[in-house]
């Protein structure tokens, strides 16, 4: 799946092996839009792949966040002003699971994780104007994290993302990235 993916903001440090992508981020590199700070950033690393229509994406990401802001997940992505990301971050001392919405203008919310924080998997699906972000600890069992309005599109861009806003060398496994057509499953079916 990863071979089918193309950069936003390449890092200097990355490899592909057979079922993995390895990323070490730049310095300063970040997804943000107005809110709070005043600033927009465009300059995370996106490894993203082009998708039609409805779908839903899952991938695991491992690494070990250690400075403020530090984050690694998934992003779908319209263009510079409409998009998601979600993970892990490093936020108030402690890696938090959270996701910024941008339609515009970012939103951000934080809570804790439920697991180990340097394994995580996340997933998520766009159907019909409507995006479900879900996250779990072993890939198996996947508790609801967000449910919001995304706009419906043509084509979705999705994959792995990540930042360290404050520093460089945040080192970032991503595996089991997956890309099918939407669950389809209940809003609280766990699995």
């Amino acid at each position: 799946m990863f071979k089918q993916c193309r950069w936003l903001n390449e890092p200097a440090e990355w490899r592909m092996g057979a079922d993995h992508v390895t990323v070490v981020t730049d310095r300063g590199t970040d997804f943000w839009r107005e809110t709070h700070y005043g600033f927009t950033r465009d300059t995370g690393h996106f490894f993203g792949r082009e998708v039609e229509g409805a779908f839903t994406a899952t991938l695991r990401v491992r690494a070990r966040y250690e400075s403020l802001y530090d984050q690694a997940g998934i992003m779908v992505r319209l263009d510079t002003e409409n998009w998601i990301k979600a993970g892990i971050e490093l936020s108030d001392g402690e890696a938090l699971l959270g996701s910024v919405l941008t339609l515009g203008r970012s939103d951000w919310a934080t809570g804790p994780f439920r697991g180990d924080p340097s394994d995580v998997w996340i997933r998520v699906t766009v159907d019909k104007g409507i995006l479900r972000l879900q996250a779990s600890s072993d890939g198996l069992r996947w508790p609801l994290v967000r449910l919001c309005p995304f706009p419906t599109a043509e084509r979705y861009t999705v994959g792995p993302m990540c930042c360290t806003p404050e520093r460089a060398g945040l080192k970032v496994v991503f595996s089991d990235y997956a890309l099918t057509s939407p669950t389809g499953k209940a809003l609280h079916d766990l699995t």
